[in-house]
């Protein structure tokens, strides 16, 4: 028999591919970040050939690691499934691995929706002392721009992030079937978690390697959003956010 996971056990998805530098990096942060949490982090890698499944293997420290590896298929959304699907956490957290994402944040997330009543925590670049250094000027015109088109689908003020914390029992209200990166946004607009906490954090510049924002996921983004706008207007799950802000 499988033994169940400790109550409060919060599971990390980290989706990598070509990512080994950040997740040698990022280890023993989260090692800090959650001493005394009951925690594990899962590697979601999509046959990276810099050799990331092998790195995250060797990782050894107070944090467990399980490293899935899956070949013919890359996607961060669909990787941050599969990584729902394998752990077992009762609160479930993603971030990037290139180190834009301080581990440092997670405390604080995980205390909104553990102790506190928000059902979803998310970190943002655009509330109180938010900001985003490691943005270039491209990059924030895509975000900034990206954000705009999501507004009337969440009150969130930054849908775009991909760094939060979100209660297992909430994906249970839909199912998810995202297009692109931005998973986050599918969970807010299709399983809707009232309240939401946001929380505040630098965005850093990545450790090493290179955006993978492209064209192509710039038109899956689009086409994500048209299906998410589509699936309101037929009322299936999805409403307009209230303009609460």
């Amino acid at each position: 028999m499988t033994a169940m996971p400790p109550p409060g056990r919060v599971s990390v998805v980290l989706p990598t591919y070509n990512e080994r530098a950040g997740v040698a990096y990022l280890y023993p942060l989260l090692v800090g970040a959650l001493s005394g949490i009951p925690a594990d982090l899962w590697v979601v890698d999509d046959g990276s050939p810099d050799g990331t499944a092998a790195v995250a293997r060797s990782l050894d420290g107070d944090l467990p690691v399980h490293v899935v590896e899956r070949t013919g298929t890359r996607g961060l959304a669909t990787a941050v499934l599969e990584g729902f699907r394998r752990s077992a956490g009762e609160y479930l957290a993603v971030m990037d691995a290139d180190g834009s994402h301080p581990p440092a944040v997670l405390p604080a997330m995980l205390k909104a929706v553990r102790d506190g009543p928000a059902e979803m925590a998310i970190a943002t670049r655009e509330v109180w002392s938010g900001d985003s250094p490691g943005l270039a000027l491209g990059r924030r015109f895509v975000s900034t721009a990206g954000r705009w088109l999501a507004r009337p689908l969440t009150r969130v003020r930054d849908p775009m992030s991909g760094f939060f914390v979100v209660r297992r029992e909430v994906l249970d209200r839909a199912p998810l079937d995202p297009i692109g990166y931005k998973i986050g946004l599918e969970i807010l607009v299709r399983c809707r978690p009232d309240p939401i906490a946001e929380v505040p954090y630098r965005f850093l510049p990545r450790i090493a390697g290179e955006s993978k924002l492209d064209r192509g996921e710039v038109g899956r983004y689009l086409s994500h959003l048209g299906r998410l706008y589509r699936a309101r207007a037929s009322g299936r799950g999805v409403r307009l956010a209230l303009r609460t802000r």
